[in-house]
């Protein structure tokens, strides 16, 4: 796997009846692009691909990589708690040209053991090679950690499993990642605020969240760090850091949903369980972006996108 840098885990927009957005997710991924943005990942968590159905998120990811149309690589979230079910989806996944890896978090709810879900990502493998794997370690969604140990094997005996996104929250969890791991094995830092620190400890980059408001921004930042330029990374990081937080004032993805609304790229819709951040957390969203510069991306009267 060759990519690098800053990717964007793309929200899925929604119109108010619920339905996709299909205008509103093709200009953000032009905007993406236009933006510097290394590549793109639909349908992971910040996607809601969770509340997707088999046929919409086909859909999305089919979108995107029309919208993308081969300029920056376009990853594709396939995750399931059954992995009966997930090598089926593996299977219509793999029907979709252009697709440049796919992105699966670890089986949640089930809880499974280290053995468990190393059979489940070598299922995985199997079903989708030689398309490249991300595995997606994100034990506060899941409720269970993959261990380093277990990502070295599953990276040994499944030559398309190329990298890990990790969001464990732990620094020192991707330092023993990058010792165990082959060169060339990739890790992308899961947490915008732990980009720098993931990258100082040896990872290859950030899959983002706050890229979806200011892609340009945090993409610079990420590349930054990579070059050594570790004043101009850490000058962007001092200046989002709040950007980073507020993210998650709210279950990802309605903080950023709002804040895109904000800038009229999309209305804020999410599909229940999740809501809109309420009154005065969405005041607090406005605010912060208007003092981070986000407001001057909002079209004048009659040019919005919802």
């Amino acid at each position: 796997m060759e990519t690098t840098g800053c990717g964007t885990a793309v929200v899925t927009p929604f119109r108010v009846d619920g339905s996709i957005d299909e205008e509103a997710l093709r200009s953000l991924v032009d905007w993406q692009i236009d933006s510097g943005i290394d590549f793109l990942v639909a349908c992971g968590s910040t996607g809601e691909a969770a509340t997707l159905d088999e046929d919409e998120w086909l859909h999305v990811v089919r979108i995107v990589l029309d919208a993308a149309s081969g300029r920056v690589p376009v990853w594709a979230g396939c995750s399931h708690n059954s992995t009966r079910t997930l090598l089926r989806l593996a299977g219509r996944l793999r029907d979709v040209p252009g697709v440049a890896a796919v992105l699966s978090s670890n089986p949640y709810y089930n809880k499974p053991s280290q053995e468990g879900q190393y059979q489940h990502f070598l299922a995985l493998a199997r079903a989708v090679d030689p398309l490249p794997i991300c595995l997606y370690n994100v034990p506060g969604r899941t409720a269970v950690n993959l261990e380093p140990q277990t990502v070295a094997r599953l990276a040994g005996d499944a030559g398309n499993i190329q990298a890990i996104k990790e969001a464990s929250g732990k620094v020192a969890q991707i330092t023993q990642l990058a010792h165990l791991l082959p060169r060339g094995f990739k890790i992308f830092s899961g947490d915008d605020g732990l980009a720098l620190a993931s990258i100082a400890a040896g990872a290859s980059g950030l899959i983002s969240v706050a890229s979806n408001e200011a892609p340009a921004e945090v993409g610079r930042m990420v590349r930054s760090a990579l070059l050594n330029d570790w004043t101009q990374a850490r000058e962007i990081e001092r200046r989002y850091t709040r950007l980073f937080e507020a993210n998650f004032w709210d279950s990802n993805p309605a903080p950023v949903k709002t804040v895109l609304s904000l800038m009229g790229k999309m209305n804020d819709t999410v599909r229940l369980p999740l809501v809109p951040p309420d009154p005065q957390t969405r005041h607090r969203l406005e605010r912060l972006s208007g003092e981070l510069g986000l407001l001057k991306h909002v079209p004048a009267p009659g040019n919005e996108v919802f």
